[in-house]
């Protein structure tokens, strides 16, 4: 699990003491190296815009050369306002509107991921219209036997492409203003077995090659989505770049693809961001211990969807002992808790914790409206200095 640097910690811990909390830290100049150690000739990436459409998050990326998959017209325009070009973006999602589809194509994007016939069927339609060819991917959804949960549904029913034999029923020759490309799957989220992870992709590749050559097109492109983890434990394994950099150009090689795509979020960004929050309150109830803190799943949502905390700390030094704390934020819910987590025996109200991994799936997957509290901050951490780039905003600047 990356750790917060020390220095880091040090100046966070001074900044806070002055800085309205709660707020989220995101750490660009991490950020940006790690960015840079993904770099490979075999593998092209795109950001998941999904798990932090920050600017000065999209920023840093486009600095290392990364692309951009992004699935509603609120992310296209987040990341054409940084200055990037339409055509190092990919366009995703489940739902693709005639209305969205129209505005991506004017807007100059040229790349898709089709998710059913019917969506093939509007992009030709309005590629015809708008005088465009685009290039498309058709998502596929398959069957392993994989039984574990996960938030893409693994081996479950989801809105997220066909199966195998649903798209070999169409005939091409029939989308003439689209060219086809290539193929997309994607259906595990937060994997941290490389080597199961590895054999997924592996057994992949037999049923989408048979797929183009039943469509009779030349799989020039396979995408494999994300769904590379990173761990919110201390006893979870991390994912070796290297190791799987290595085994995706034996996958490239055997699938005789020109290119292989990958669609990284949460293990582009996840571990170099932060969020801080204080606590309001501490008792002792049925002999546990309890914190209720100033923000919870308002701004951090994952614990309550995947019963998977995010790991948190003190942000002052103690030399005291842990011991176990159930954590609840504000919200008039026993949804919201943040976890059971150990913390040093002497937290008290004022204190400061800070939790990490919280770079992806943070804020824009929290539910920051109810009960109208404020809307909390975005710091960013750069060049050795802090700056905010979104102030704290109160309920009055989204209630009507």
């Amino acid at each position: 699990m990356q750790k917060m640097p020390t220095p880091l910690r040090e100046q966070l811990a001074e900044f806070s003491a002055s800085q309205q909390v709660p707020f989220f830290v995101y750490d660009l100049d991490g950020l940006s190296k790690h960015i840079a150690s993904l770099a490979s000739d075999e593998i092209k990436l795109w950001f998941a815009v999904k798990a932090n459409p920050l600017s000065r998050v999209i920023q840093t990326l486009d600095k290392q050369g990364m692309n951009f998959d992004v699935a509603s017209t609120g992310e296209l325009e987040q990341v054409l306002a940084q200055g990037i070009g339409s055509d190092r973006i990919l366009n995703t999602g489940p739902a693709k509107s005639r209305q969205q589809l129209s505005h991506f194509l004017q807007r100059g994007v040229n790349t898709f991921v089709v998710e059913s016939v019917n969506q093939l069927a509007l992009l030709n339609e309005l590629s015809q219209s708008h005088n465009k060819r685009p290039q498309v991917l058709l998502r596929v959804q398959l069957r392993f036997e994989q039984g574990d949960d996960n938030p893409l549904g693994g081996n479950s029913l989801t809105p997220f492409g066909l199966g195998a034999q649903e798209w070999s029923e169409i005939c091409l020759a029939d989308y003439p203003e689209v060219d086809v490309v290539g193929l997309h799957i994607f259906q595990w989220g937060n994997m941290l077995d490389a080597d199961k992870l590895i054999s997924l992709w592996q057994a992949m590749i037999a049923p989408l090659t048979a797929l183009a050559q039943a469509l009779d097109f030349e799989l020039k492109v396979l995408d494999l989505g994300g769904g590379l983890g990173i761990p919110y434990h201390e006893s979870e394994q991390q994912l070796l770049w290297p190791y799987l950099a290595g085994a995706l150009s034996e996958i490239k090689r055997q699938a005789k693809v020109n290119e292989l795509w990958l669609e990284l979020g949460r293990f582009a960004v996840g571990e170099y961001g932060y969020y801080v929050s204080e606590v309001i309150d501490r008792k002792t109830n049925y002999e546990q211990e309890l914190l209720v803190l100033q923000g919870g799943i308002n701004h951090l949502l994952r614990p309550a969807i995947t019963d998977q905390p995010f790991p948190v700390s003190l942000l002052r030094d103690s030399a005291e002992s842990a011991q176990s704390f159930h954590i609840h934020g504000p919200l008039c819910t026993s949804l919201d808790k943040l976890g059971e987590l150990p913390l040093p025996k002497d937290v008290s109200v004022g204190d400061q914790l800070v939790f990490a991994q919280c770079g992806a799936y943070g804020f824009t997957e929290a539910m920051p409206f109810f009960l109208c509290h404020e809307l909390p901050a975005e710091v960013v951490f750069s060049q050795g200095r802090f700056e905010v780039v979104r102030q704290a905003q109160p309920a009055s600047s989204y209630l009507c």
